[in-house]
């Protein structure tokens, strides 16, 4: 298929499956579906835009295990806090400021359906990969991937296990990852698209690969990851996490700051 073509279709069945989300959260009064879709479906068109590429079959089947893959661990994992816990805070407010309003819901769910299509271009890049540059940017690939999926999955699992326990409610983790930075999950998962720049190597699109790192950056940074957490828990634990903002860096980790220090500065 073209490659505008195969794109085309990953926006129809993105758009698809955000409507069915939209329905699911108007059910349920929960729209924390709209992450694990979201999730779903930019890992589907990983794998999509790999099956109808016309780029190197070894880069192509690279992108479809760790594209697919990625979105099938990040999709399960935010599905079992969505099944098990009540509406994350920044959708409660979103839904409170709204006043419940179907409609702009409705089109906050097709706005996810658009950045799906966005975070899909390093794909149609890397599935295009040419055959002669194939093999070392895919070993390149694979060592990035792996070592930020794993670092993402222990930061998720260490700040689930810190909210599993009920002595901890209204606490901030500053458990293992999260004391070196108060968005490790988000910081390895910015890592990780850059093993799609690796995959794109060679490709005549290559230069869309690095739509995948900007573009999460400036959401995680300034638009819908970072602001919005951190202002939740600022509603939530107020001065608490106002030190924890004080004395741990925001995204890229570091030694923490000392308490003491930062208060006589």
């Amino acid at each position: 298929m073209n490659p505008l073509g195969a794109l085309g279709l990953v926006a129809a069945l993105a758009a698809g499956v955000m409507t069915l989300g939209w329905w699911w959260q108007k059910r349920h009064d929960n729209a924390g579906i709209v992450d694990v879709l979201w999730s779903a479906c930019v890992g589907g068109s990983a794998v999509l835009l790999a099956v109808l590429g016309d780029g190197a079959v070894p880069a192509r089947i690279a992108l479809a295990v760790l594209g697919g893959l990625w979105g099938a661990r990040l999709a399960l994992h935010l599905w079992h806090r969505v099944r098990s816990e009540p509406e994350d805070g920044r959708y409660r407010y979103l839904r409170e400021h709204w006043h419940g309003h179907q409609g702009k819901f409705f089109l906050f769910f097709m706005a996810q359906a658009l950045l799906v299509l966005l975070f899909a271009l390093p794909f149609a890049a890397a599935a295009r990969s040419p055959v002669d540059t194939a093999w070392p940017w895919i070993v390149l690939a694979v060592a990035i991937w792996i070592g930020s999926v794993a670092g993402e999955a222990i930061a998720d699992r260490q700040l689930a296990r810190f909210r599993a326990d009920p002595a901890n409610r209204g606490r901030t983790c500053r458990e293992g990852l999260w004391r070196y930075s108060r968005h490790p999950n988000y910081f390895f998962e910015w890592l990780h698209w850059f093993a799609y720049i690796a995959l794109a190597i060679g490709s005549p699109w290559a230069w869309l690969s690095w739509c995948g790192p900007v573009v999460m950056y400036v959401f995680l940074r300034w638009i819908s990851g970072i602001p919005y957490t951190e202002a939740q828990a600022l509603r939530t634990r107020g001065e608490a996490y106002r030190e924890y903002q004080r004395t741990t860096p925001m995204l890229f980790p570091w030694f923490p700051k000392s308490a003491t220090k930062e208060a006589t500065r």
